[in-house]
């Protein structure tokens, strides 16, 4: 039986207009490109680093 994995829910609530390009990617590869839009993400050290790199474009809605 697989193990279940941890989950996280990150909501994008800025823009990435006039930002650096690295963050404008990083938005992209958490599959965020419009405000508001949700992502549910499986939550590994990468994707926790990602979203503290952009921790002021997006919220963490849900953590499981």
């Amino acid at each position: 039986m697989a193990k279940a994995e941890k989950t996280v829910v990150v909501e994008q609530i800025g823009s990435p207009i006039r930002r650096e390009a690295s963050q404008r990617q990083t938005l992209i590869g958490l599959g965020l490109n419009k405000i508001r839009r949700q992502s549910t993400l499986v939550d590994t050290p990468s994707v926790r680093g990602m979203i503290d790199k952009v921790k002021h474009l997006v919220r963490v809605v849900d953590a499981k």
